[in-house]
């Protein structure tokens, strides 16, 4: 890592507390990648491509002003308008190239992730949104996440196409249904892959997500 960047930071050097910048997902890999590695157990290594970043690229590339002017006065309810509009902005942002400043110290990471494998490794490339969840929103799975990404170029597109998806016709529709106006930044995780067929994955819930019963543990795990 460039220790001057502003723009990447490791899952061990961030947590909750860094929520604002790195967004919910890569805030809970940072928990568990400080809480469990020292105790033996092996969480993937990754990085994430701060909310910053978002913003600089944002800033250097002049489109926030074209996002406002492409959501201004849109009904959410008028599909093909929807469909236009988010359109016209996914295109803008995947046009738009990536400052310098972001670019350089992402390759960098990835070449901290993948050294030693020619070629580079292969990543997930996550999508980690910043906003706070609300009681009637969640603002899980609203935004894209890549798998089996290879390659410097193969990686710059991904986090791209990730800060694209903030404005899918589903994305956009979600926040204007429920009137969210609050300012909304996009964290990236890259993250390197695990080898389905010697390791697997799974998700712990502290509740029983069927039934709300607080006394139990639930463990969902599989292969892949």
């Amino acid at each position: 890592m460039n220790p001057s960047s502003p723009y990447i930071r490791w899952f061990d050097e961030i947590g909750l507390s860094d929520l604002p910048e790195v967004g919910g997902k890569n805030a809970s890999l940072g928990e568990l990648t400080r809480a469990l590695v020292p105790r033996g157990v092996r969480v993937p290594e990754g990085c994430a491509l701060t909310a910053g970043a978002w913003r600089a690229f944002l800033a250097a590339s002049g489109l926030e002003e074209k996002i406002a002017g492409a959501l201004a006065g849109l009904d959410p309810h008028d599909v093909e308008d929807l469909r236009r509009r988010g359109l016209a902005i996914r295109e803008a942002i995947l046009a738009a190239p990536l400052p310098k400043a972001i670019e350089a110290p992402l390759l960098e990471g990835y070449a901290r992730l993948g050294r030693g494998v020619e070629g580079g490794v292969e990543v997930a490339v996550r999508s980690s949104a910043t906003a706070e969840d609300l009681p009637d929103a969640s603002f899980a799975g609203q935004q894209e996440t890549y798998l089996n990404v290879r390659g410097p170029a193969a990686l710059l597109a991904a986090c791209q196409r990730c800060f694209a998806s903030l404005f899918t016709d589903r994305a956009i529709s979600y926040r204007l249904d429920r009137g969210y106006s609050g300012t909304l930044a996009l964290s990236v995780g890259v993250q390197r892959m695990v080898r389905s067929d010697l390791a697997c994955s799974g998700v712990m819930f502290s509740i029983d997500t069927e039934t709300g019963f607080r006394d139990v543990v639930l463990i969902n795990a599989a292969y892949g």
